[in-house]
């Protein structure tokens, strides 16, 4: 069986026909390719430390996303405990109402500072893009499909819903 000879033209560059200054320029193509493979090879490797690096970077950002929120939240809680234990010493309901109606506007406040706001629904048409609709009661004081009454308030985050508030809506009067 004749053995196969193979040819490289590539690493090979005494079979090519041309001599001297060929030769040579053929040589610093090869020499200019190799360095465009490594410069590609390079710049595919950064690219993916790039990526990795964002990627565990944003993993990262998105663990802890909410501790300002949380350290926020802390002196909330810790008004909470304080307002039950006034009360208990105390036994006076004003007192526990009072401390509730604090930590309440102190909630509040928080959720507000992170753009997290009420939705203004009593009194105003329906929406179901802010409102959900629990039940329909006859008045006469306001026109069909106008909130009486807001069962569970409900929150935006800049502008998406949270939380859509729980109304009960006027049917008008009844026929």
């Amino acid at each position: 069986m004749p053995e196969e000879q193979h040819i490289d033209l590539v690493s090979e560059p005494e079979q090519m026909p041309e001599a001297g200054e060929s030769v040579s320029e053929l040589e610093q193509l090869r020499i200019d390719l190799d360095e465009a493979k490594n410069r590609s090879l390079r710049a595919l490797a950064d690219l993916e430390n790039f990526r990795t690096r964002t990627h565990r970077q944003f993993a990262e950002e998105w663990k802890y996303a909410n501790l300002d929120l949380m350290r926020e939240l802390m002196p909330i809680w810790d008004n909470i405990g304080r307002a039950l234990e006034a009360a208990d010493k105390s036994h006076s309901l004003e007192t526990l109402t009072e401390g509730v109606q604090m930590v309440h506007q102190q909630l509040l406040d928080v959720l507000q500072k992170f753009h997290c706001e009420k939705i203004d629904a009593k009194f105003k048409p329906f929406d179901p893009n802010f409102h959900a609709s629990v039940a329909q009661i006859p008045n006469a004081e306001y026109p069909v499909n106008t909130v009486i009454e807001e069962i569970q308030t409900g929150f935006k985050l800049h502008d998406r819903v949270v939380r859509p508030s729980q109304v009960v809506l006027s049917k008008g009067t009844e026929s």
